[in-house]
């Protein structure tokens, strides 16, 4: 097996922390070339779709990436600006702001990048460039509050493939899910509360996560569990009662059942129990993509308007506003005990050690 190696490290160099954010992915363009090379790559991860592989593969290559890239394109389109995909830009000022807030609390030997699990930038261009850069203690914060194995344990897989390609691997630490943390659960409360000040209540608060089929939460996924306990806490924070808000589903792709209840059916039902008006906020989405913009903020707004509701509104994602910026690096800076490398009285030595090893005494 050929080894990643790092010949010409300079045992000199200072060690450094690294922080690890990644997101999804998005498609290059918003072109059916594009989408068929995106799609591929994301439909093709086990986690994703538990299918036995020779049969999604003929079901994925047969059918699914003949059609399903040139409609995908035009959805695309809708939202991809002069900045490019938004999933991509907030989640490079999602970095930006990490590492400015980073250094201005002093934490000057860190550096921060972000990854995509599926497209650009790859978990291996980014890798290659941190360790390059000196990066010896790394964390790993996947941006999905919720755990379920198809986000958060495939960021590890893909993780785990670069790493077994490595000579010399990282200390690693990896936050596999937050879905309970207080900070993040106040600056979610904020983003509404703010929403409310300026537009007023609705008749009732959605908050929709990504689906994922039932057969995964009946084979042991958490990650049903902890999107109704984000959602419980976000309304205690907000005092509201049961009636006030609910917490839906959306995205679901396939024939199967997904976890209930679904985000467009709830809201083609609610005009006919009596609500007129509602608010949509994605508590599992940490930045704005298609999935908020395109299928939240108008394909579900127009099931609602057209089974006569009055008033629709999407609450945008937390995205790079200071209060998730401040959750963000309170909960790297809780997972960065005992990494003080700027205060490492062994490095030195280490260096002087491995320096005698390479070229002798």
């Amino acid at each position: 097996m050929r080894y990643i190696n790092t010949p010409n490290f300079d045992h000199q160099q200072s060690d450094k922390i690294g922080i690890l954010l990644t997101n999804l992915g998005t498609p290059d363009q918003p072109t059916p070339k594009a989408l068929k090379r995106y799609l591929k790559q994301f439909l093709s991860d086990p986690r994703v779709v538990e299918v036995p592989r020779l049969l999604w593969w003929l079901i994925l290559n047969g059918v699914i990436l003949q059609f399903r890239p040139r409609r995908s394109a035009k959805a695309y389109a809708t939202v991809f600006t002069e900045q490019g995909s938004p999933l991509l830009f907030h989640t490079q000022a999602q970095r930006d702001a990490v590492a400015a807030q980073l250094k201005q609390d002093g934490l000057t030997d860190v550096v921060v990048e972000f990854a995509m699990r599926y497209g650009n930038p790859s978990f291996d261009s980014v890798l290659d460039k941190m360790f390059a850069q000196g990066v010896r203690k790394l964390i790993v914060l996947p941006l999905y509050p919720q755990y379920s194995a198809s986000t958060s344990a495939s960021t590890f897989d893909e993780l785990a493939r670069n790493f077994m390609r490595r000579r010399w691997l990282p200390d690693l630490r990896f936050v596999s899910h937050y879905p309970d943390y207080a900070p993040f659960i106040a600056a979610a409360a904020d983003k509404i509360r703010r929403h409310w000040q300026q537009h007023g209540q609705a008749d009732k608060l959605i908050l929709s996560y990504h689906g994922i089929p039932k057969r995964y939460l009946l084979n042991g996924d958490p990650y049903h569990c902890e999107c109704y306990k984000t959602s419980r806490l976000i309304a205690e924070q907000l005092g509201l009662n049961k009636e006030q808000y609910m917490t839906t589903f959306q995205s679901r792709f396939g024939r199967e059942e997904w976890l209930k209840p679904y985000t467009d059916a709830t809201l083609k039902a609610l005009p006919g129990e009596g609500v007129n008006s509602v608010q949509i906020f994605c508590p599992g989405f940490s930045a704005d993509c298609l999935e908020t913009i395109e299928e939240i903020g108008e394909e579900n707004k127009e099931y609602f308007m057209h089974a006569g509701g009055k008033r629709y509104e999407y609450i945008s994602a937390l995205n790079a506003e200071p209060e998730h910026i401040n959750a963000l690096c309170q909960l790297i800076k809780d997972n960065l005990h005992g990494w003080n490398l700027s205060t490492d009285p062994q490095r030195a030595q280490r260096a002087v050690d491995l320096n005698t090893a390479k070229y002798g005494d």
